[in-house]
């Protein structure tokens, strides 16, 4: 037996089981209950025109559009080279393209929506009520109705923009996970990069410190006071590649190498200097900017960004500007035919502080 609802004077019963209703009936029938008239429904296009057609397959080109540019932006976030090559300029190439292929991939898919909304869905005007209360038959109306909107929106009759709008947001969902997923994909630390310099020794064998024409350097090279910006003595050691490696080559006079020894040891580095000499990173700590202006009366080693200044002598501790940690120091010697060499790479890494860092 079917049910049906109270229906206030005047108005006939409504049996929501009626197979003669069309769910269009059942959804005017829940608007009506909920206070809600429609007092205008015209659909946009007819149903198997031309027109629609023409719409659907322009709906479906953003969808596909979307999913080839998010499948281009996991190409490019995954395979394209980033890192910087001498001589190869792809690397700068690779953030734009990102940015490029990610907007495409969302302008395509809001196109699509728009185009879908604007001029394949029918238009419908609406006054609705304030209405309160829930029963059974409400909440059957309101399943009605949900499918009705999926059967307005013609997946089910045009199953090419269903197929689109997959083919096309899978990739897009692809590609918000691509920066939680990249880590485990390509590791951008490999080899311990972030940790390293060019002064790490290979096979066993040390590195020499280098001018930037790549001759070696002797003590007698530098004269008290005076100083010189060194390099690893390896291939390309004096390109980009490195750019973490350059250190400062300082001759300390007497009174100031002595000092700066009892302060070595303080901090376990008894055997980090060679002589009078010491060698401490370039690379200033805050935001890695080349700090190279000595001032050999006080000792102090400037950062021109920054002010930021470094007493040499005090195991270039930061007493002035925004830095607030120690110059790595490079532990030096003199080899067998009297040139200088890194013992070993920097005990500290290099440069402004990062994740990773221990």
């Amino acid at each position: 037996m079917s049910r049906q609802t109270e229906q206030s004077a005047g108005q006939e019963p409504f049996d929501v089981d009626d197979p003669r209703l069309t769910r269009f009936d059942v959804v005017r029938e829940g608007a009506r209950r909920d206070d809600i008239e429609i007092v205008h429904y015209e659909p946009q296009v007819v149903a198997g025109s031309k027109a629609e057609r023409r719409l659907v397959r322009t709906v479906a080109g953003f969808f596909l559009l979307t999913g080839l540019a998010a499948t281009a932006f996991l190409v490019i976030y995954i395979w394209w080279p980033w890192e910087y090559q001498p001589g190869r300029g792809g690397d700068k190439l690779y953030t734009p393209l990102l940015g490029l292929t990610l907007g495409v991939a969302l302008l395509a898919v809001g196109f699509g929506i728009l185009t879908w909304g604007k001029k394949l869905l029918p238009k419908e005007v609406s006054i609705q009520d304030r209405h309160g209360g829930v029963s059974t038959e409400d909440q059957k109306i309101t399943g009605q109705t949900m499918a009705y909107m999926v059967d307005e929106l013609g997946v089910k009759r045009r199953p090419l923009l269903g197929v689109s709008l997959l083919a096309g947001l899978a990739p897009v969902g692809a590609v918000v996970a691509a920066p939680l997923v990249g880590g485990l994909i390509s590791d951008p630390h490999k080899d311990d990069q972030m940790m390293t310099t060019g002064f790490a020794p290979r096979d066993g064998q040390k590195i020499r410190l280098v001018r930037e024409d790549g001759r070696p350097i002797r003590p007698a090279d530098i004269s008290a006071g005076g100083q010189i910006t060194v390099f690893p003595g390896v291939e390309h050691g004096v390109s980009n590649r490195y750019a973490d490696s350059p250190a400062l080559l300082i001759h300390l006079r007497d009174a100031d190498a002595e000092e700066s020894r009892r302060n070595n040891e303080r901090a376990g580095h008894g055997d980090y200097m060679w002589g009078n000499y010491a060698a401490y990173s370039k690379i200033c700590t805050h935001a890695g900017c080349p700090a190279s202006l000595y001032e050999q009366q006080t000792n102090r080693l400037l950062c021109p960004c920054h002010q930021s200044q470094f007493l040499i002598t005090d195991n270039a501790k930061p007493i002035f500007g925004p830095a607030s940690r120690r110059l790595p120091q490079l532990p030096i010697e003199v080899d067998a035919e009297g040139y200088f060499v890194a013992r070993s790479d920097y005990t500290e890494t290099v440069g402004p502080d990062f994740w990773e860092r221990p």
